[in-house]
């Protein structure tokens, strides 16, 4: 018997981006999935790359391109073009500064902040970017985070796992958590699916806390997001751009950020709210 969902949202747009789901909506439900973002940008939409530098520590962000590419650059140096199918992976840790923007005339996908273990807030930044050919998939089923029926994502992500996938019109597909995996969500990009209730374009479904499985068919080709863990056992900590689990550990990121704020503007970099990131 599927899971029944007991909470749906759309969030909130601001033009090209849409907040489907932030801790003041959904926090006990979804720990340790903070955020996530659907982006629809077009040229002429997003700032430049120079003026998207913005901060982030104690999260990790997990960028799903669909269509089109995203351009991105960090304080690290690292620099480059995340095609459609690409994923990015980055581990803010202890405070990182990075920019982001479209790469080409049309971007869609998701963003999504995840919570990180105290082992992993406050240490030395990450980044991994995935090329489509690098994300295992095996028929409708991309494993962004974690091991999926046979596929195993090579990011180095805490107890999780976020599929991406693709169903043909009327397809059925049944997932089956992993042992532990007690929160469980569904975004879709566009098409629909049922749940068994439906589960429209550009709207969140979260599922029971359960382990049992869940079914879904599509209604048209349907693009969507999955997402499943055990529930994170702390209490989730809010700065501007940065999730920890403790106060200690947030003033531990806010002062890294102000260490190296001061050579950032005086590089010239400027900041800009975007959805990348």
């Amino acid at each position: 018997m599927s899971r029944n969902i007991v909470q749906r949202t759309r969030g909130h747009a601001g033009g090209p981006l849409t907040r489907l789901v932030s801790p003041p909506d959904l926090r006990q439900l979804l720990n340790p999935f903070v955020f996530l973002d659907l982006f629809d940008f077009r040229v002429g939409h997003a700032p430049p790359l120079e003026f998207g530098w913005h901060l982030h520590s104690g999260i990790a962000i997990v960028t799903v391109v669909f269509d089109g590419a995203v351009q991105f650059a960090e304080a690290t140096g690292r620099a480059g073009m995340l095609p459609a199918g690409g994923v990015e992976w980055m581990q803010a840790g202890g405070g990182v500064w990075h920019t982001g923007t479209v790469g080409a005339d049309h971007v869609k996908g998701f963003q999504l902040w995840v919570a990180l273990p105290p082992p992993l807030e406050n240490v030395p930044t990450a980044s991994h970017y995935l090329l489509p050919e690098q994300v295992p998939g095996s028929g409708p089923v991309r494993a962004v985070l974690g091991a999926y029926g046979g596929l195993e994502s090579p990011l180095p992500a805490p107890s999780m796992t976020y599929l991406a996938l693709t169903l043909r019109d009327g397809e059925r597909w049944t997932f089956t958590p992993p042992a532990g995996h007690g929160v469980a969500w569904a975004a879709v990009l566009d098409g629909a699916l049922e749940a068994p209730a439906p589960i429209g374009p550009r709207e969140v479904a979260v599922f029971e806390r359960s382990e049992g499985p869940i079914a879904f068919a599509s209604s048209g080709e349907t693009r969507f997001v999955l997402g499943s863990a055990p529930l994170h056992p702390h209490e989730l900590v809010l700065g501007s751009y940065s999730v920890h689990t403790s106060t200690a550990a947030l003033a531990l990121g806010e002062t890294e950020i102000r260490r190296t704020g001061p050579q950032f503007r005086a590089e010239g970099r400027q900041s800009y709210a975007l959805g990348f990131g």
